[in-house]
């Protein structure tokens, strides 16, 4: 695999594991038992049918979940220990032919990748479960969901294409994290203020309570 491809692949597989996954994990192994491309040695094992079966079954689940008003933030908060991992491994595993310095920085900027997709997955979703209806979450869930899959197969059909524009991507997410970090505080904000009262001055300070009766 030359380089190009391989980074695409690598860079793919990442930042769409922190929005799904399972997805990334079904689709390379499907692709792969396919003959539809040849997957890295390190990431062969995802043609193993258990583990096309799991993902599929995952993605199953997933695919509801995601739907689901306030599950939905309930699963993305699981799945920081999962995405993140997740997207290292693969892009380190991509890129296991190579110079293991090499597979290094792939697993720590395949990590930062899961970790930035992820971020904008979850934040978003927080934002729209302030809304009571569940269209807007089915409408995001399933773009995701054909962002994911049309991604990864930019990353394979056209690596240069797909490469400029997650550079764009990466540009885009550095400027909207930081607006869309504020907007969920200040949607927590009353929440906080709730929960965070504290009791009436008039039954906390004892110094002002006179006994009824002296000695």
């Amino acid at each position: 695999m030359e380089m190009t491809a391989g980074i695409a692949l690598a860079a793919g597989a990442a930042w769409g594991s922190g929005i799904n996954v399972y997805a990334v994990m079904l689709m390379l192994g499907v692709l792969g038992s396919t003959g539809y491309m040849s997957l890295p040695p390190d990431l062969e094992i995802m043609m193993n049918p258990l583990i096309i079966a799991a993902a599929g079954l995952m993605y199953c689940v997933e695919f509801f979940a995601d739907k689901t008003p306030g599950v939905d933030t309930a699963w993305d908060a699981i799945h920081t220990f999962i995405r993140i991992p997740a997207g290292a491994m693969v892009a380190a595993a991509a890129l296991g032919e190579m110079d293991p310095a090499v597979q290094v920085a792939a697993f720590i900027v395949g990590g930062g990748l899961a970790a930035s997709s992820h971020a904008v997955k979850a934040g978003t979703r927080v934002m729209l479960n302030t809304s009571p209806e569940p269209v807007s979450n089915w409408t995001a869930s399933i773009t995701e969901d054909v962002v994911v899959v049309g991604g990864l197969w930019a990353a394979l059909n056209h690596p240069a294409m797909f490469l400029a524009t997650l550079a764009v991507l990466v540009g885009a997410t550095i400027w909207v994290l930081p607006k869309l970090w504020r907007a969920i505080k200040s949607v927590g904000q009353p929440i906080r203020a709730f929960f965070g009262r504290s009791p009436s001055p008039a039954l906390t300070d004892q110094s002002e309570i006179k006994p009824m009766f002296k000695p």
